[in-house]
């Protein structure tokens, strides 16, 4: 991609602090309900672009853990456009470490890179037509000074991000005719773009709200995936569609216009009904959580599952467990070496374990520990020796990954020195205070959820051999415990 504005002056968005928090026109949108279909179309868009496709194929936890990739994704623009400077900046510096750690060649051997300035500008551009474009399809398009004031702050984001905007127009008017050349010259009907329309919403998994449930979650989803495929597919640009072949179904216009219009008329319910945050936080609450919203969360389940006794009465959907059914022997549930490789260590989804896998397991603990850089250094060159210590041991044919048969065979060889030093490291930069153990605070923090009082020591807190001990045995592949599953497994 050519740079946009090569000869400009570098850009800094005079003002930028007024350009963000609670009273912009891009922090407003958090809260609209038509956002969410928005993202899912800019998301599409991103994924057609060759560098980015690449990217999240080989990189992303999309596919396997996209209620946690959502609520990451969620949390960074949050942090990024907020009206604190200072949390803008950490954020920024944050993102900029991730994205230096993506980079590869694509199966066409075409190199990518996170970190190209004209791709990142593509992924705000995503986001701003977007916004735009669910406004007019919900039947209230911008006035056009709003529209370049929401220009405004996302060359504003882009710049923080970036330190410039040069890669973005200067202005609204000469956007549209970038935008355009872009979709009909450089998009492509990715594989990844293919998985988010064809595939994730069809095979989404429940959110830990509805787990133990999946007789209600498989018949909503049903029903919802499709429509929310065909509303994506023809809310995209006309020009693309045809150019990658994408189908057009009877009705799907109208279909896609009373989607955005239906979720433009729920802006009116009452103000914190639906509030991303709130929302966000219910669907990942546990019900064992010692939250107090908890309670209430047992009381909804116990109905839910009573209702879904009663769908199961019409439909051929798969039974839910019992609670407890597998309830296995001391440390928890006993875990089969497939469903531990393709729920635990296959974070990407492609059938196979290499480094990928492992960054993606460092990137979540140290977002959600929200560690500076030498901390989170120090996670990634731990993840990155037990990397090299599996190659080692379990890649025999060579091809630099591990497949499933590869690690069924050799499961004992996954507790080494380096998965010992990944404890160890994970264990002391969650211990803020360095007192050895971890107190109810620093174990929400990386946990998300209450303390696990049936793993705490005496005195209330959980100790660091208590937690190498079950981290060891939970990242072997040996069994599972309370804390860990949501912490690498859950979606």
């Amino acid at each position: 991609m050519t740079e946009t504005g090569a000869d400009e002056p570098q850009h800094t968005t005079p003002g930028a602090d007024q350009l963000f928090g609670l009273g912009s026109r891009f922090r407003g949108f958090f809260d609209d309900p038509r956002w969410a279909l928005a993202i899912i179309r800019a998301t599409v868009l991103e994924a057609a672009h060759p560098q980015i496709g690449a990217a999240l194929a080989e990189n992303s936890t999309f596919v396997t853990h996209p209620w946690r990739r959502l609520r990451n994704t969620i949390t960074s623009l949050q942090r990024m456009s907020g009206s604190d400077a200072e949390a803008r900046r950490k954020e920024a510096a944050r993102l900029n470490r991730l994205h230096a750690r993506i980079s590869g060649t694509d199966a066409q051997g075409r190199a990518y890179d996170a970190m190209d300035p004209a791709v990142r500008a593509w992924v705000v551009a995503t986001l701003f037509e977007s916004s735009v474009a669910m406004c007019r399809l919900s039947g209230q398009p911008l006035e056009q000074d709003a529209i370049e004031e929401l220009y405004g702050e996302f060359r504003a984001y882009l710049a923080a991000l970036d330190g410039d905007a040069r890669h973005l127009p200067p202005t609204v008017h000469a956007f549209w005719p970038y935008y355009e050349r872009v979709v009909e010259e450089e998009l492509e009907h990715t594989e990844a773009m293919r998985i988010i329309l064809y595939r994730l919403f069809d095979h989404l998994p429940a959110p830990p709200l509805l787990h133990g449930l999946p007789t209600l979650w498989a018949a909503g989803r049903a029903v919802v995936g499709p429509v929310i495929g065909v509303v994506t597919v023809a809310s995209l640009p006309e020009p693309f569609r045809r150019r990658a072949g994408l189908p057009e179904l009877p009705g799907d216009r109208t279909l896609m216009q009373s989607a955005y219009l239906g979720a433009g008329l729920a802006r009116f319910l009452p103000e914190g009904w639906l509030r991303t945050e709130t929302v966000l936080d219910l669907l990942s609450l546990s019900p064992d959580s010692d939250d107090p919203r908890a309670r209430t969360l047992r009381a909804l389940r116990d109905r839910m599952r009573r209702a879904g006794a009663l769908v199961r009465l019409i439909t051929p959907l798969p039974p839910e467990p019992e609670p407890g059914a597998d309830r296995g022997t001391d440390n928890g549930l006993q875990r089969g070496a497939e469903e531990f490789f393709a729920t635990v260590l296959d974070q990407t989804g492609d059938g196979y374990v290499d480094w990928p896998d492992l960054a993606a397991m460092a990137r979540e603990l140290a977002g959600r520990l929200d560690l500076d850089e030498p901390a989170e250094t120090r996670l990634y060159d731990a993840f990155a020796d037990w990397w090299r210590e599996l190659q080692t041991a379990l890649d025999t044919d060579g091809d630099g990954r591990v497949s499933r048969r590869e690690y069924a065979e050799a499961v004992p060889s996954l507790a080494g020195p380096a998965l010992i030093r990944v404890a160890e490291v994970l264990f002391d930069v969650t211990d803020t205070n360095g007192d050895q153990r971890l107190d109810a605070d620093e174990y929400r923090a990386l946990f998300r959820r209450g303390f696990g009082r049936d793993l705490a020591a005496a005195d209330g807190t959980y100790p660091r051999g208590a937690f190498v001990r079950d981290f060891l045995a939970f990242m072997s592949g040996r069994s599972r415990s309370t804390p860990y599953d949501p912490l690498l497994a859950e979606a």
